[in-house]
């Protein structure tokens, strides 16, 4: 359940990466809930809580390593990939940090690395720009006074308070049921056997070209850059000796529900669609179409209706019931998903970390049990970010899927 992102920056001169370590320790330590430890309790049975970690020291939790070009054309890449495999210390606070020197053309690399108990994807941005230069972190919006209203009976409030519950039961089972309704035989193309193995590509996709397509066929920014991950997934199939007419791959698209004025660092407010990709399309703004038509249908229904909604189930379940069930229905995602394809929000704001140039941040999502791929992206600047990250025994050549989204990406602008 790792998840967490590659950040490239531009030096303005020599890197001292005693002092950046130093200063990225220092701005750790100011944030609460990177010095938190998940700590089991004894009631109600199966629970936790986060709680202060006696022994915190931001310093144990960043690391630097310096690369060399010299053997390998692209020592970022193979580092990363060994790097996000490594298991983080559940009985510490759940995150990591390793800044990355020796690189081409002066650049330097920062790798953040988060257990998804920690947070989800809009947690991580904040979490992560609380590091860098110049950046506050929002602050909980403090609602304005309200009228006192006028003195209700107990069996109002009682009422109102059973409503609530009824409610909130009628939505649960609800999700439950289209769960149950979209369960499937787990026979994708995309599936394997579980691996500690991790294996990362980065793609950066230029922003004006997805939206030059976007102008041409209608949609939003995220149609497109599914209608080009559908494409790409096509061809990555085919390359791999594996049918892929006729056939479609069903994504997990997670949703935040945190709201404007959630300033929490921490936690998961995450709902979900599921979307269809039209990989068996040949056709590249036919697929397009497609997927514009489904993220429609997706968005009238609401991020709390369907099946996709089934990481709000997550907060409604007793403790004891979850830690006994979370295994069995981890091993049981393949029957309703194939991939997740997940988007992280990044404000367009020039970013900075010691005055160095924010240039790249490829995010990267967790693999499920039995995925073999895991997409992660972000938009930051005049430029679209794709993190791959796969099934390292699975997928040995992540390459391939790496060049399968450019080619994709040039076929739709030529469709446009």
């Amino acid at each position: 359940m790792h998840m967490g992102a590659v950040v490239t920056f531009a030096a303005r001169g020599p890197v001292d990466p005693a002092a950046l370590t130093a200063l990225l320790a220092q701005r750790a330590a100011r944030l609460p809930k990177l010095r938190q430890r998940a700590r089991a309790e004894l009631f109600p049975p199966g629970s936790a809580r986060w709680t202060e970690d006696p022994r915190f020291a931001a310093a144990d939790h960043v690391d630097h390593v310096e690369l060399s070009s010299l053997y390998d054309p692209d020592p970022l890449t193979a580092y990363a990939s060994q790097w996000i495999a490594e298991p983080l210390d559940t009985s510490r606070p759940l995150w990591h940090l390793t800044l990355v020197t020796g690189l081409p053309d002066g650049k330097f690399a920062l790798l953040l690395k988060l257990h998804h108990a920690l947070t989800d994807g809009a947690g991580a941005y904040a979490v992560a720009a609380g590091l860098l230069d110049g950046v506050k972190l929002p602050e909980r919006s403090t609602a304005p006074a309200r009228p006192i209203p006028a003195p209700r009976s107990p069996l109002d409030t009682v009422k109102d308070a059973l409503g609530t519950v009824w409610d909130q039961a009628n939505e649960t089972a609800g999700i439950a049921s289209s769960v149950v309704r979209a369960a499937r035989p787990p026979l994708s193309p995309v599936s394997a056997p579980a691996s500690a193995q991790r294996r990362l590509g980065f793609v950066r996709l230029p922003l004006t070209e997805l939206r030059r397509v976007r102008r041409a066929h209608g949609g939003t920014t995220n149609d497109v850059v599914l209608a080009v991950l559908s494409g790409a997934l096509r061809e990555w199939l085919v390359n791999r000796g594996q049918r892929a007419d006729g056939r479609t791959l069903r994504a997990l698209i997670p949703v935040s529900v945190r709201g404007r004025a959630a300033g929490q660092l921490g936690g998961n407010k995450l709902s979900g669609y599921l979307c269809d990709l039209p990989v068996g399309e040949d056709d590249a703004a036919e697929r397009l179409r497609v997927v514009r038509r489904a993220m429609n249908r997706n968005k009238a229904a609401g991020p709390s209706r369907g099946a996709g909604a089934l990481p709000l189930l997550a907060g409604r379940v007793p403790p004891l019931l979850h830690r006994l069930g979370t295994r069995t229905a981890g091993l049981a995602a393949p029957m309703l998903f194939d991939l997740v394809v997940t988007t992280v929000p990044i404000p367009p704001a020039r970013l900075s970390l010691d005055g160095a140039r924010l240039v790249e941040v490829y995010p990267f999502v967790p693999l499920a049990p039995r995925h073999a791929v895991g997409i992660a992206v972000a938009t930051y600047r005049d430029a679209v970010h794709v993190g791959l990250q796969v099934n390292g025994e699975a997928v040995p050549d992540v390459g391939s899927l790496r060049d399968a989204v450019l080619k994709s990406a040039a076929r739709l602008l030529d469709a446009s």
